[in-house]
């Protein structure tokens, strides 16, 4: 007889009324399946996945003007070894647009540090969408160009995005807060015929004329035949540089331009904090397909919503939160400090009345840190689903929003990347939310973890990985020739599975715990240790706002160098810090948890998009050059290296 499977308290349950109530219930009723269990088995199996993904285009009434000849078929000529609907035809700006063109109801909210709120209805969205299209085409674009944007997180930046891919043409985006070196890196891979900047941005108290960067940027790239300048701070338009105002001067009705399944919707970049970006390229059908999935099953999203997730134009979680226009929601955006005043970022949600709101994990923690408490001070009753990702979400901080945000909450972690633009793992309407856990594999994402050998396991930590594709796979890199890199990237590990490169454990109840990424794993002594351990415990510590840790092998075999880094601001005694978080380790984990090394550093250096970067310290700190390993324009702050960068020269 199996021996019963013991199931930790959750934190939060579903109700029987939100439950049946979500689409997911829906369909697993459809399918008269027992469970989520046998449902996500028939998403993945070879005689199902077509069935499901057919679902998918029913459910949501994906715009198709031409039908598939067939759902998904093997081709061995791809990375993926998959070809997705082929002969299909669409465009995500039709379905993201669609029933707008009369509506009055506000479409997209928008807050950013300069100017406040800005709203756009239904209609004033397509109208600047058409406005923006009649524009782009009289400067000569056509569904085989690429329009750059070096935006920040605002509703013009989301028309402009909307107008570009519904012409068929390209998207690409760089933030304003990456320097010119980091933006050339990526949009010199793409060619852009038009380039579109801001003059510049405010950052809580901080204004930031970027004039001058926007001008290198341009006059590196010849591809660029127009340059148009978008005006918040007020600042004088550069030579050679065209206002917004004579983009959209005129009215015009907007285009929709069918294209393949494969056709490029946009191009998004890897963190670069390894070397080069890789220009990652994704198709209309694999996003609007993996988004309505994602939105629609797993956050049941629809057009009652109001869909928020904290982000920049540099991270995918800007793509994937924009999508909530194709479920025919209000899409909310936040383009600031997002704790000026404290707790701002929840101040927006209430404000906004969200109801399926968006956070970086490191942001909850923080808040929980900081001893926030939204529920005693806000309106959050319209808030149903809160967010979190970017890194693995600890479980105090999970206990925290249960206390201090909502009871009555789905607290749905989610993990995945930029290489497929959603994510693996999440929650759903219908599994509790476990502490510390993410509660369940996608639908349609065939999501196993391997040991070092390639086999699968379950109760043991591996690698995750994907044993069939995923529509939103990339449908290329740009300039990868018999996609060579695209082939090392994913496929070289394990032959016929994706490797993500993160180290996960799937329990024997479905969950899957994040430890990690793959190439930031601690060997020590033969012993593998993933890094978000080490953080629930360090920083549940009061005194420590943010940590990493990396390891240091020994050439010779030895146990090597353990090194924890850690924020405290207001700490005077670093000695008693540390054997203080040395006796939490030992006692909470193992004597081989116990750090060689504790540093107390001002700032933890972190992408743009929050990801600490565990591997470019190591590197840094065993001797490689730093120019080789990372740049600046890829780190949320390039002062946080510094300290870093001493000690290596020290070693």
């Amino acid at each position: 007889m199996a021996a019963a499977v013991t199931k930790p308290n959750p934190l939060w349950s579903p109700s029987t009324a939100r439950r049946a109530a979500s689409r997911l219930e829906h369909l697993r009723r459809r399918r008269g399946a027992a469970d989520y269990d046998e449902l996500w088995d028939w998403s993945v199996s070879p005689e199902g996945a077509s069935e499901f993904w057919a679902e998918v285009i029913r459910d949501f009434d994906v715009p198709l003007s031409q039908a598939p000849s067939a759902i998904r078929e093997p081709d061995p000529s791809r990375p993926s070894a998959v070809r997705w609907l082929r002969g299909a035809r669409l465009n995500y700006a039709q379905m993201a647009l669609r029933g707008r063109a009369q509506s009055e109801s506000v479409a997209l909210v928008g807050h950013d540090d300069e100017r406040g709120r800005v709203a756009l209805s239904g209609r004033e969205l397509v109208d600047l969408v058409g406005r923006l299209q009649r524009g782009l085409r009289a400067r000569g674009v056509t569904s085989s160009d690429t329009v750059a944007g070096y935006l920040p997180n605002i509703p013009e930046t989301v028309a402009l995005m909307l107008a570009t891919v519904g012409l068929g043409a390209t998207w690409t985006c760089c933030a304003p807060e990456m320097g010119p070196e980091g933006v050339l890196d990526r949009l010199s891979q793409c060619a852009p015929r038009v380039l579109v900047a801001v003059d510049g941005y405010r950052y809580g108290e901080r204004r930031r004329d970027v004039r001058a960067e926007a001008e290198s940027v341009r006059a590196a790239l010849p591809s660029v035949t127009s340059a148009v300048s978008l005006s918040l701070l007020g600042e004088s338009r550069l030579d050679a540089w065209e206002s917004w105002e004579e983009l959209s001067a005129e009215a015009g009705d907007v285009h929709l331009e069918p294209v393949d399944f494969d056709h490029p919707l946009y191009v998004l970049y890897s963190s670069g904090t390894t070397g080069k970006p890789k220009a990652i390229v994704h198709g209309h059908g694999g996003i609007v397909l993996e988004h309505v999935k994602a939105l629609g099953y797993h956050f049941d999203v629809d057009a009652d919503d109001t869909l928020f997730w904290y982000s920049t134009t540099a991270w995918m979680m800007w793509n994937f939160s924009v999508s909530g226009l194709l479920m025919g929601s209000r899409v909310a955006l936040f383009d600031g400090h997002p704790n000026t005043p404290p707790g701002r970022l929840w101040e927006f949600m209430a404000d906004e009345g969200v109801t399926v709101g968006g956070l970086g994990a490191a942001y909850l923690a923080a808040s929980a840190k900081a001893g926030l408490e939204p529920r005693r001070e806000l309106d959050l009753s319209k808030l149903t689903t809160l967010g979190s990702t970017g890194s693995p979400l600890p479980a105090d901080a999970a206990r925290w929003a249960y206390a201090s945000v909502k009871e009555d909450l789905l607290l749905a972690s989610f993990s995945g990347g930029t290489d497929v633009c959603s994510g693996f793992v999440g929650a759903s309407p219908l599994h509790d939310v476990i502490a510390g856990e993410i509660s369940c594999r996608c639908l349609g994402a065939d999501v196993r973890v391997v040991d070092d050998d390639g086999r699968f396991v379950v109760g043991v930590e591996g690698e995750l990985v994907l044993a069939s594709a995923l529509p939103s796979m990339p449908v290329r890199f740009l300039n990868d020739p018999g996609d060579e890199r695209y082939r090392a990237a994913y496929f070289e590990r394990f032959a016929g599975l994706w490797a993500h490169g993160d180290r996960a454990t799937l329990t024997d109840r479905g969950t899957v715990i994040i430890t990690g990424r793959s190439d930031g794993t601690l060997n020590r002594g033969g012993v593998r240790m993933g890094t978000a351990e080490f953080y629930n415990v360090v920083e549940s510590l009061e005194a420590v706002l943010d940590s990493l840790v990396v390891h240091l092998e020994d050439a010779q075999g030895g146990p090597g160098e353990l090194w924890l880094f850690v924020v405290a601001p207001g700490v005077s005694d670093h000695e008693e810090l540390a054997a203080t978080l040395r006796e939490a380790l030992r006692t909470r984990l193992s004597p081989r948890h116990v750090p060689d090394h504790v540093v107390v550093v001002a700032s933890i250096p972190r992408t743009l998009s929050g990801k600490k970067l565990e591997v470019p310290i190591k590197r840094i700190l065993a001797g490689a050059d730093p120019q080789s390993v990372l740049t600046l324009s890829s780190l949320l702050d390039p002062s946080s290296l510094a300290p870093f960068l001493a000690l290596a020269k020290r070693a």
